[in-house]
């Protein structure tokens, strides 16, 4: 009997994993009803026991009980023929992917079948079924990468990017890359005490615990009390001073953003107290802008070391230094540049964005009147969209009326429901986008003109994440090659670049502006000249909020 002439013998197999590369796919139940309608196409029943189905990540193999389990019926031949929703339910990985096809290729695999297309032993459809595997991989594996280097840099913006510790919230609210640790109001001044106690001396650590858990009430965000290693994390974490190193075990240490209840020293003294090391804490520095650039010749990171020079005079010297850490080519030619040097280049380049005072009112205005207009413009889309939302409503209450008095059958009404929700959340989600764009302007406006006036004096006295910060908004591409640092300045400051120029080529031709007639003329030649406004336009971009990302 030839190979087409096998009759398929039909099993169906759902995947829903509670990871983000899943968050597009349908429920189990949802996949279930593509599936059964299917099989209702292809003219036959699929019994219970060949329905495998779980919620399992399928990045890597051998981590699926209910997968494994079909592959074994296909290999007895008990099953030769898979129905399923999207060929990426079945593999994410290589070696899954490999496996199918060795299925097909022996004869074992008549059929994979999905709502649009079916892979069958022809070199064409397994070409397919491995393509469509592998771009699920390689989405996987491209948003890895992207998460890594998004966590690195909100690292190095101060911002923690993990789970909050005892005391502390994650913001599960602001935008995405924007997450700050916020104070948990209830819990971080009960810790704070606990930290004072064991800083009196008079305290063991379970006796604080229990102090905490009977006679202030203590309790976790779940309403649990303290375990016993609990104090001893708290006491041996050194987020509460404002340190943290990402990713653990790196030795890369950062400081936070966050509120801090104590002071490095207190936190060496408990650390005596307790008699051991506790956890990790940096052995070194923590450098200003380490992390935030790479070698121009090989592409290395930068990194910094503190060098400390003593003169016969008994005066102390203290030098910072940023090199390649020459990891990718040990014979890389590139020195060192010192951290006084560093600072000067750039805020030689931050001087080049410099706007006089005069200009703030004046750009103050103009936001207003595009904040006037924008307004205007939001209310008609805000109407439409109203109108839009009550008709998917009504849908939703009709299709469950429909469905109640027995019109709909659960195989026509699911995939209807599921669609109009998501209509429904999409829309949902446009008017708060839409809420929250109306009268923002004007603040944006304000932060961005007070970051240029302000930004030379940050980047000298900030801590060092607003240093970090100001250095990431001039460019994303910062290369240090032959003790220059070069930045690529980011598209979206651009204009802000050259608005500079302009102004201050206008206010020069006016000097002295003090007076509220000159202002007015100073003003007027602004408006007058059509790269000011054609420049503070193209500003508008959600990219202006990078610019005032540190406050």
């Amino acid at each position: 009997m030839s190979k087409d002439a096998i009759k398929p013998i039909y099993c169906q197999y759902c995947r829903k994993s509670s990871e983000s590369e899943d968050r597009q796919a349908l429920s189990i139940d949802s996949q279930l009803d593509v599936v059964r309608n299917i099989a209702k196409s292809l003219n036959t029943r699929v019994p219970e026991e060949r329905v495998f189905s779980e919620s399992k990540s399928a990045k890597v193999t051998d981590n699926r009980p209910a997968y494994t389990n079909m592959l074994n019926q296909i290999e007895v031949g008990t099953v030769n023929s898979i129905i399923v929703w999207h060929a990426d339910r079945l593999s994410r990985n290589a070696i899954d992917t490999a496996k199918l096809i060795d299925l097909m290729d022996r004869g074992r695999l008549v059929e994979i079948v999905t709502p649009s297309q079916t892979y069958k032993n022809t070199p064409m459809d397994k070409f397919m079924l491995a393509l469509a595997c592998s771009q699920a991989k390689m989405e996987n594996d491209k948003k890895g990468i992207d998460v890594k280097r998004g966590l690195e840099k909100k690292a190095r913006m101060g911002m923690f990017p993990g789970p909050a510790p005892f005391g502390y919230l994650n913001d599960k609210y602001t935008e995405r890359g924007s997450r700050k640790i916020k104070t948990d109001h209830e819990r971080l001044p009960l810790i704070k005490k606990m930290l004072q106690l064991m800083l009196t001396g008079n305290y063991a650590p379970l006796k604080i615990r229990e102090i905490a858990t009977d006679e202030w009430g203590y309790r976790t965000p779940e309403g649990k009390k303290m375990g016993r290693s609990t104090i001893y994390r708290i006491l041996s974490n050194t987020f509460y001073y404002g340190a943290y190193e990402y990713p653990i075990g790196s030795g890369n240490w950062y400081r936070g953003t966050h509120e801090t209840i104590i002071t490095e020293e207190e936190y060496d003294k408990i650390q005596y107290l307790l008699g051991k090391k506790g956890r990790p804490r940096p052995k070194r520095h923590i450098f200003d802008f380490i992390g935030t650039m790479r070698c121009g010749e090989c592409g290395g990171t930068i990194t910094a070391e503190l060098k400390i020079k003593k003169q016969q005079n008994g005066k102390t010297h203290r030098y910072i230094y940023y090199h390649c850490t020459k990891r990718i080519h040990p014979n890389c030619s590139q020195g060192c540049l010192e951290e006084s040097e560093l600072k000067r280049q750039v805020i030689t380049e931050i001087e080049s964005f410099e706007i006089p005072p005069e200009f703030h009112e004046f750009g103050m205005k103009w936001f207003r009147q595009k904040n006037s207009e924008q307004i205007e413009s939001l209310k008609a889309v805000v109407s439409a969209q109203q109108k839009a939302y009550n008709a998917c409503v009504a849908k939703i209450e009709g299709l469950t009326d429909m469905r109640a008095r027995g019109e709909l059958s659960g195989e026509e009404f699911m995939p209807l429901k599921e669609k109009a929700l998501i209509e429904k959340k999409q829309l949902e989600g446009q008017f708060k986008s839409n809420g929250e764009s109306i009268d923002q302007w004007i603040e944006i406006g304000d932060q961005m003109f007070t970051f240029i006036e302000k930004a030379i004096d940050k980047f000298k006295n900030g801590t060092p994440e607003v240093k970090r910060a100001i250095l990431s908004t001039l460019g994303q591409n910062l290369v240090v090659k032959d003790k220059k640092i070069s930045i690529d300045i980011e598209k979206s400051i651009l204009p802000i670049r050259r608005i500079s120029k302009v102004v201050n080529g206008i206010k020069k031709r006016l000097e002295p502006i003090n007076t509220q007639e000159k202002q007015a003329q100073f003003e007027q030649s602004c408006a007058e000249n059509p790269l000011v406004l054609r420049d503070l336009d193209s500003n508008q971009d959600n990219k202006l909020q990078r610019l005032v990302s540190y406050h």
